[in-house]
């Protein structure tokens, strides 16, 4: 994986905070960072 920017970084993580106000934290039993990394791992598959 390439190294992020931190303009992109912060770009996808506040894409990741937009997604996760519209859809409220499901009950799952995933650590944050866990959530995080997939959040991630999502977006980058976007591009």
């Amino acid at each position: 994986m390439a190294k992020l920017s931190k303009e992109q970084r912060k770009a996808m993580i506040q894409k990741a905070e937009e997604e996760r106000a519209k859809h409220p934290k499901p009950k799952n039993a995933k650590s944050g960072f866990e959530t995080i990394d997939e959040e991630a791992e999502k977006l980058e598959s976007e591009r």
